[in-house]
């Protein structure tokens, strides 16, 4: 018989119990993303896709942007932006390729104008995500479910705008340079240069300008000059001209006037001057900032004043390593900062400017979240009540903004009491949940609630007044149910966002003339009730015929005979 050793049996039993523990977590981390995946996606699918063709394009930027799109695919032409049938130089291409592509494979639409910039959003959400499993863990839901919730990146994730692809290529560009330089590894900083590429592609030259301040900046502050010259990697710069400039060349050599038009115009003098009509006060972008990053405002705040002092404390001590965790805050301190400050010395002043900022906010308070909970502090009571004010207020103008819009105010009596009431008990029980033992565990959930709550609300309530009084496609519809056939239209005395509107709802160029005859051929003519004496003189020896009153946005609309030498 042979001998047996006693100790085989307990090494395989230890064996199988260490192979059971692996495999169980590795089925817990599994479940754990797959929940992740779900909650996330589910919040950008309702946070930045749902409803987003509930109202029509609005504004001057969103159907300019959108027939740009349209015409440049109308043409099979990537290099050129056309706008009504002429070169339009003013912005670089890449929200128009995304847009094309949507045009492509859904049609053209409000929802398709408008899923590049929610496609975006949500890249961007799930990068931070990503960052934070990888270098934070612990947070990396809160961080994700954060930089979604923000105002500013909800309101510009609905929007067929060029801001939220750059603000989403420069904030994922810059949470890979952090990458690299906490982890070393390169793939980081290539990945940098390309997100910069896509950057200078969205909105010309801004990207790299501010990403080479915000290092320079943290690397004087953080005392650790060498980065500023290990950030220079040639093969990353030429991954980066590989990728941007074709296009600045391309376009170039078609349309001479490129560099004129975007670079002098539409950069430099936007940036020095006031052409553009965009003049705002220096402190402009303070209040725009904080509402940006409302719900989280107060936190933010605090996560900043946080993170400076301990930076300001530790300063000037010497370490042979590198504090990664005191070095990332006041790398997003910094992040956060230096937009606000460029743009604030700009002569010219637009809300969108700022957004690269916004998803700092979020990864500073993210960051700021991990520390605290893992120390277990507690969340000041002033902290928690002037947070609640702060979540729960966009409530009452969501619940509210149907009739403002229509109405040009708030109303008074039942519906603001209604409003002021909804407010108040979500503003108790935020409050109160901070408050108690469960405290910063509970911030997310109880923050997300009136989130959610808003943008239902506004969904809900508000977009048929939207569509009405801000949009042109209710009166591009109207004005098709009165033509036997397919007409010109012109337009005198209206605003330039209807112009946009129904140029891209009826796809035609809109003739504008206040300061000129109207056009010889048949068309329609739209116009506010203040024209309405002034028609006759305008198409003199022409019959014209007036065809009704678009109440919501206060015009009318005629149709004029051919002159009869046309």
């Amino acid at each position: 018989m042979l001998n047996e050793d006693p100790t085989e049996p307990a090494a395989e039993t230890v064996s199988i119990q260490q192979s059971t523990i692996i495999i169980q977590q590795s089925s817990l981390m599994t479940l754990r993303t797959r929940t992740d995946a779900l909650l996330i996606f589910g919040f950008c699918a309702f946070l930045f896709f749902y409803g987003a063709g509930q109202f029509g394009l609005i504004g001057a930027d969103e159907p300019r942007y959108a027939q740009v799109a349209r015409e440049m695919l109308d043409r099979r032409d990537w290099i050129t932006p056309v706008l009504n049938g002429q070169a339009w130089l003013e912005k670089p291409p890449l929200y128009y390729w995304q847009a094309m592509l949507a045009y492509s494979a859904l049609g053209v639409s409000d929802v398709a104008a408008r899923l590049p910039s929610a496609i975006d959003a949500t890249l961007l959400v799930i990068a931070v995500y990503l960052f934070f499993r990888r270098f934070r863990r612990g947070v990396e839901v809160d961080a994700a479910l954060i930089t979604a919730s923000g105002a500013g990146v909800i309101g510009y994730a609905r929007a067929a705008s060029m801001d939220m692809a750059l603000a989403a290529s420069f904030s994922v560009g810059m949470l890979a340079w952090w990458a690299w330089r906490e982890s070393g590894r390169r793939i980081y900083l290539a990945a940098f240069y390309v997100c910069m590429a896509l950057g200078m592609l969205a909105k010309g030259p801004v990207a790299p300008v501010l990403a080479a301040a915000i290092i320079v900046l943290f690397a004087i502050a953080a005392q650790e000059w060498r980065l500023i010259v290990r950030t220079l990697w040639l093969p990353g710069i030429l991954l980066f001209c590989a990728i941007a400039l074709p296009w600045y060349v391309a376009v170039e050599m078609r349309n001479p006037q490129f560099f004129r038009e975007f670079i002098l115009e539409h950069n430099l003098a936007r940036f020095s001057t006031d052409v553009y009509h965009h003049r705002q006060p220096f402190w402009y972008y303070l209040p725009v900032t904080l509402l940006a990053l409302v719900p989280w405002t107060v936190f933010v705040i605090a996560a900043f004043a946080a993170s400076v002092r301990a930076w300001w404390t530790q300063r000037k001590s010497v370490s042979a390593e590198p504090d990664f965790e005191l070095q990332f805050n006041l790398f997003a301190c910094v992040w956060l900062v230096v937009p606000v400050v460029f743009f604030s010395i700009s002569r010219s002043k637009l809300p969108g400017y700022i957004l690269p900022a916004v998803p700092a906010g979020a990864v500073l308070l993210a960051d700021y979240l991990r520390r605290h909970l893992e120390r277990e502090e507690p969340v000041p009571k002033w902290m928690a009540v002037l947070h609640a004010l702060v979540a729960s207020a966009p409530i009452v103008p969501a619940l509210l903004v149907g009739y403002a819009v229509a109405e040009h105010r708030l109303p008074a009596g039942r519906p603001m009491l209604i409003a002021l009431a909804i407010a108040f008990v979500l503003c108790a029980a935020i409050a109160l949940t901070l408050a108690s033992r469960l405290q910063l565990r509970m911030l997310r959930f109880v923050t997300l609630i009136p989130v959610v709550l808003a943008v239902a609300a506004v969904l809900k309530l508000g977009t048929t007044a939207i569509d009405q009084t801000l949009s042109a496609r209710p009166l591009a519809a109207e004005l098709a149910t009165v033509e036997t056939r397919e007409l010109p239209v012109a337009v005198c005395g209206t605003s330039r966002e209807l112009e946009y509107g129904l140029a891209f709802y009826r796809n035609q160029t809109i003739a504008r003339c206040e300061f000129g005859p109207i056009p010889t051929e048949e068309h329609l003519l739209v116009a506010p009730p203040m024209f309405r004496y002034n028609i006759a003189e305008k198409a003199p020896g022409r019959r014209v015929m007036f065809l009704g009153h678009y109440a919501p946005q206060d015009v009318d609309y005629y149709w004029v005979a051919a002159s009869a030498r046309s």
